[in-house]
């Protein structure tokens, strides 16, 4: 049990930090698709460049999984079709009550964060963990 916690915790510390260029990638992509798109749309894309930003790092570093494998990919394109959906929706409502497109961003990001945290961890990257179990 204390091998998984910490695991998770080293897991968790290497998604914040590997989750950083992704939002990098999102955030700029998305201060710079607003202005020639309507909002959702430049949301939509620029979470889609953060999203392959964020598989990479994950994959590879965060929960070290070396292997090719088609589940996972589709997986991840499962669970980041859900999180997009529910960010966009987010960031549009609080858009919509403040105007202020950074705190809808950032409270779109921290909703879609948790999501896919969990999501990697105990959905896209599962064999993963299955595997060190036995």
């Amino acid at each position: 049990m204390k091998r998984f916690q910490n695991r998770s915790l080293a897991e968790l510390c290497k998604f914040g930090v590997g989750g950083g260029s992704a939002v990098l990638t999102d955030f700029v992509g998305y201060l710079i698709l607003k202005n020639v798109t309507d909002v959702s749309v430049a949301k939509g894309i620029s979470f889609v460049l953060g999203s392959i930003v964020g598989f990479v790092i994950n994959k590879l570093w965060t929960f070290e999984s070396r292997r090719f494998m088609w589940q996972e990919i589709v997986r991840y394109i499962v669970l980041y079709a859900v999180s997009a959906a529910v960010n966009t929706a987010v960031n549009r409502g609080v858009l919509g009550i403040s105007r202020s497109t950074l705190l809808s961003f950032l409270v779109a990001t921290g909703v879609s964060t948790v999501m896919n945290f969990i999501g990697q961890k105990f959905f896209v990257f599962r064999k993963h963990i299955q595997e060190e179990g036995s």
